[in-house]
């Protein structure tokens, strides 16, 4: 009996805990959340579910992390007091007029500058540019992905960098640990036993309380700098699929724009950052590449958790609410926020022709399942949207007007917005943005217009639909 009483008494103690757990998760989440619907949504998850909202809110929750914010400041403080001639490079003329670009610059905290070349790449011909550019090195090799596969695309990757090492040049890479998981301790044992200096992003930081399941504060950044002459950002991580090699996926439709000038300094400045990030070192780098003669001009814009404001988020606000003639917008995700559906809406309702295209197929089920939530309650907004056939729709692309273009690693939902560190490149000149524009015609053709409403869907989409976007500020 009094086994009973005691066992009674510690569930009744349990869930005391329990419910003072979440009560003050739920307090935590209405002082930190970045948005109203953030903190409504754990607020509820945590008072009506605490034993599943309190170990949720311990992996997902103040993603802020405010100690890691301010060692992230910190960081990107030192590293950029050792980087000596990059402000050097000469700023693009004429913003006064060009308040688009104005407000793209304030967003990147420095100038557009002049004297670029860019080159759009698609599918297989990026990654031919990107290991003939990792061929032709001379002194060093930095190279920043989210995902990192010890298939034959990474061994492929593996051997020209093993061999540029032996040669005598840096090679330093750095990969995220959340994207890159399964990566074998052989395949980076092979880099190191050959000189390549490989890091884990958070490798300077695994201190964090429930670090392994830490799902935030994702290096989602892809790029590859040679020299500091050439770089290249967008899409495409290193592993089979981006070549079409997973059967499920089908086809992978992605892009990539290869940077020579001035701007290859901007992009290897974020790398140096998340170097300094990763290692607490700073890399003695090029930091004056040549102005080339085809005079365009470029800024990259990068954004992550420990900005002051949501960098990333306002990205995509400045383009809908500037755009007098289109956006056009290639991303294989839909989670945005209310700020951007608005946005969205009234940018349609000014005769902006919005179109988004997004991915038909799925690699994310819960993200695949609460697009359908968001498409239906854009629908009769004015803005169009689109479902990618052919095979898997993976590239980050923005056209506005016709004569600014966008290629990086920004998607269209909130974990890129908020809690991702992203970054891409803006390209204001009208040549590049009618490539641009040419290559999403084609995009568009190739895919189906989302006429169909939620309730049309089966019962099954009908029901997980709307409790995926439950999730949405996660996803």
């Amino acid at each position: 009996m009094n086994f009973h009483f005691s066992l009674a008494d510690d569930l009744s103690v349990g869930l005391i805990a329990l419910h003072g757990t979440a009560f003050f998760f739920a307090f935590r989440a209405i002082r930190l959340a970045r948005t109203p619907q953030g903190a409504v949504g754990w607020t509820f998850f945590l008072m009506v579910l605490p034993w599943l909202g309190v170990p949720a809110y311990l992996v997902f929750g103040d993603f802020r992390y405010p100690r890691m914010v301010s060692a992230r400041r910190s960081s990107q403080s030192a590293s950029r007091a050792g980087i000596e001639g990059f402000e050097e490079c000469k700023p693009a003329a004429g913003v006064e007029g060009d308040p688009l670009r104005a407000g793209f610059e304030t967003l990147a905290e420095r100038p557009a500058v002049t004297g670029n070349a860019a080159e759009l790449l698609t599918d297989h011909a990026a990654f031919d540019a990107i290991f003939e550019g990792v061929d032709a090195a001379r002194r060093y090799i930095l190279i920043e992905t989210y995902i990192l596969r010890d298939d034959m695309t990474g061994l492929r990757l593996q051997e020209r960098l093993i061999a540029k090492a032996r040669e005598g040049l840096r090679v330093h890479v750095l990969y995220d640990p959340f994207g890159s998981h399964g990566l074998g301790h052989a395949y980076l044992k092979r880099f190191r036993e050959a000189g390549v200096e490989i890091m884990n992003f958070h490798a300077r930081h695994k201190s964090r309380l429930f670090s392994p399941m830490r799902l935030n504060f994702r290096d989602h950044r892809k790029i590859v700098v040679i020299d500091g002459e050439t770089g290249f950002t967008g899409g495409f991580n290193f592993g089979d699929e981006y070549l079409g090699r997973n059967p499920r996926l089908g086809r992978w439709r992605d892009t990539l724009v290869r940077l020579a000038g001035p701007a290859v300094a901007q992009l290897q400045a974020h790398f140096a950052e998340d170097w300094h990030w990763a290692t607490g070192r700073s890399l003695d780098l090029n930091w004056r590449p040549e102005a080339v003669p085809d005079d365009v001009t470029a800024l990259v814009l990068a954004s992550g958790p420990a900005d002051a404001q949501e960098t990333g988020c306002l990205y995509f606000l400045h383009a809908l609410t500037c755009a007098r003639k289109r956006v056009w917008i290639s991303s294989p995700y839909f989670i945005p926020d209310p700020s951007l559906m608005n946005a969205m809406r009234v940018a349609a309702a000014r005769g902006v022709d919005v179109r988004v295209i997004l991915a038909e197929k799925r690699d994310h089920w819960l993200v695949w399942l609460a697009g359908f939530a968001f498409l239906d309650e854009m629908r009769g907004s004015g803005a169009r949207f689109y479902r990618y056939q052919p095979g898997f729709m993976h590239q980050k692309v923005m056209l506005i007007d016709d004569s600014v273009a966008a290629i990086g690693s920004h998607n269209l939902d909130s974990r890129s917005c908020r809690l991702n560190f992203e970054a891409s490149a803006l390209i204001f000149d009208s040549g590049f943005a009618q490539k641009v524009a040419a290559m999403l015609e084609q995009d568009f053709a190739a895919a189906t217009l989302v006429d169909r409403p939620l309730s049309d869907q089966p019962a099954a989409l009908r029901i997980a639909a709307p409790v995926a976007r439950l999730f949405a500020p996660i996803l």
